[in-house]
């Protein structure tokens, strides 16, 4: 991230070892760790949920991190109409939708979204979705919170 930093507009998070927390979360399911699902639908999911949480600081970082994992520029920008995109494959809609249907949850059945994945993805890689969504929802949440903002060096 070359170029930008980010700042706190409204609070620390360390002051009640929030980042430690998440930290902890992130060590098992995020971008680093290692997973048994594939590392390019990983990113897909956790940049689906920075676009739909809009945040600032997670749409970058995960751009980038989609990026260094090989995934096509026009994939990463085709992302919020996946639904719609031919560039997306059948496990990877499911997961999506999954994804969509565990940040939003005001959709209607979330049940069957569930019972999708399992044509596509073993029970432990089910897990590490939810995971991954859930803790990106974490993360989002909290720079959202602290009011992280990215401003551009120079």
């Amino acid at each position: 991230m070359e170029g930008i930093r980010f700042e706190n507009t409204r609070f620390d998070p360390d002051l009640i070892e929030f980042h430690g927390i998440a930290q902890q979360m992130a060590r098992s399911v995020g971008y680093t760790a290692d997973l048994n699902i594939e590392k390019k639908l990983a990113q897909l999911l956790r940049l689906r949920v920075a676009q739909m949480n809009e945040c600032s600081y997670c749409l970058i970082l995960h751009t980038q991190a989609a990026h260094d994992q090989g995934v096509p520029a026009a994939k990463v920008a085709h992302l919020p109409s996946w639904r719609e995109s031919t560039m997306f494959d059948e496990p990877e809609k499911a997961a999506l939708a999954y994804c969509e249907g565990l940040t939003a949850y005001d959709l209607p059945g979330f049940a069957p979204l569930h019972e999708a994945l399992t044509a596509h993805f073993d029970e432990k890689q089910i897990a590490e979705i939810a995971a991954i969504v859930i803790n990106m929802n974490l993360w989002t949440r909290l720079k959202l919170a602290q009011g992280q903002v990215p401003v551009l060096d120079g």
